[in-house]
């Protein structure tokens, strides 16, 4: 840790040239040494002031409390859906869901930042309420967030749970998601403390079994103990370079009691769950029939995971606590091969307008027919990789033909079935 003090040794200065002797007052970082009248001829530069010990630390905690309001975007839960469809097709429901959520949890900061002189006695207390979304994977979980962050201008970090561990154990801590916030923010605390922190994967921290087990559960069970606190509000250590903490490192301290939280995962079996909680339904005179066994059983199986309640995650394997901070719940359904289609071509950063793009940077012309899409919609709902793997499928098909590109000046390319199925060599014509 950096410090101030005279030096029983002699230090270089990194910018004089002077030794600690010659220049006694400066401070040191390991074997690294700054006198002082560089370092105030530094501040001056940047147009820094010079402050006391104190004053620095009574800047650091005022800067740790909720700052800035007012630097980011709000509008009404339509219109923050409306820049969603720009972006992510279909799943309506999650879109209003999220929208209202989000619309709710920074209105709710303006109300802070209004009546932030006002004692605490005499101001309404607003709990903030973080998100959770449940579908398969490729289905838009993340791009929903990502599309949010954009829409709001303010700060957005994506973490993933697998990575997390107990302190003390190999992985990450849960502190390591928070750094991840302040570089999005460029360490702006202000900034970051208003954020939103994206928890991918948060079905792999379930505990693994509802039996006690003799070993430790360092990344289930454990990890969902440490999330805990920083999803309610905690004013947390950061290591500023990551990875472990260290008993002799400064730490950044984030309040995290306006950041917003939105976790997700595919959350499998849970339908089973909650299939089972439901049990039968009686049709007619004392005639059953399974919730699932119905000729539309596939929208069923979607539609299922609306009915997801606290008791059913609990049995999945979160614990009381963790379910309890997470109380706005999503569920998004699975992608149909139109959806998929609509994927391709509709949104603003399509991948079909992408490779288009592409061309005609080097003078050439895409054409893509219908059923060139449909046949790539095909794979990918075969795969069911969801819109995660149309852009990979994309990149097999479109491989070859990107390498002869910027041979192709002045022509146009159509992509046809034949060629997705590897039936057909390519055909170029002239404008």
């Amino acid at each position: 840790m950096a410090k101030t003090s005279n030096h029983d040794h002699d230090h270089i200065c990194l910018l004089c040239g002077r030794t600690s002797k010659e220049a006694p007052k400066g401070i040191t970082a390991g074997s690294l040494y700054l006198c002082e009248d560089c370092l105030v001829r530094g501040c001056n530069i940047l147009g820094y002031e010079v402050m006391s010990e104190e004053e620095a630390m009574s800047l650091r905690a005022e800067k740790s409390q909720f700052l800035g309001a007012g630097d980011f975007n709000l509008d009404p839960p339509a219109e923050l859906k409306k820049f969603m469809d720009e972006y992510v097709v279909g799943q309506d429901r999650v879109k209003k869901i999220l929208s209202v959520a989000i619309y709710n949890h920074y209105k709710r900061l303006r109300y802070l930042d209004k009546h932030k002189s006002e004692k605490s006695s005499s101001k309404l207390e607003l709990e903030k309420s973080n998100v959770l979304l449940i579908g398969p994977t490729g289905s838009g979980k993340t791009l929903l967030a990502r599309t949010i962050a954009k829409k709001l201008n303010v700060p957005f970090a994506i973490a993933d749970a697998t990575t997390l561990t107990e302190a003390g154990y190999v992985g990450d801590d849960v502190e390591n998601i928070l750094l991840r916030l302040i570089q999005a923010a460029d360490y702006d605390l202000a900034k970051a403390q208003i954020g939103i922190i994206f928890i991918d994967e948060i079905d792999k921290i379930a505990k693994r079994s509802e039996n006690v087990s003799i070993t430790r559960d360092v990344s289930g069970e454990g990890v969902q103990q440490a999330l805990l606190k920083i999803l309610e509000g905690t004013v947390a250590n950061v290591p500023p370079k990551g990875g472990r903490k260290h008993p002799m490192e400064e730490y950044i301290k984030l309040d995290t009691t306006n950041i917003l939280f939105i976790c997700s995962g595919a959350f499998v079996g849970l339908d089973q769950i909650i299939q089972r909680r439901i049990g039968q339904r009686v049709l007619g005179f004392g005639k059953k029939q399974d919730f699932l066994s119905s000729p539309d059983a596939n929208s069923s199986n979607s539609a299922i995971l609306d009915l997801a309640e606290p008791e059913d995650l609990l049995k999945f394997g979160l614990i009381p606590e963790f379910i309890g901070r997470l109380p706005v719940i999503g569920s998004l359904r699975p992608l149909s091969k139109q959806d998929l289609i609509h994927i391709l071509t509709e949104p603003k950063n399509s991948i079909v307008r992408q490779y288009q793009e592409l061309f005609k940077m080097d003078d050439a012309k895409l054409v893509i027919q219908d059923e060139a899409l449909e046949e790539i919609a095909a794979i990918a709902e075969k795969k069911g990789t969801g819109a995660r793997g149309l852009k990979a499928i994309f990149e097999r098909i479109m491989l070859d033909y990107m390498y002869d590109l910027p041979n192709m000046s002045g022509k146009t390319f159509t992509l046809t079935k034949e060629m997705v199925l590897d039936k057909q060599e390519p055909d170029y014509e002239k404008k």
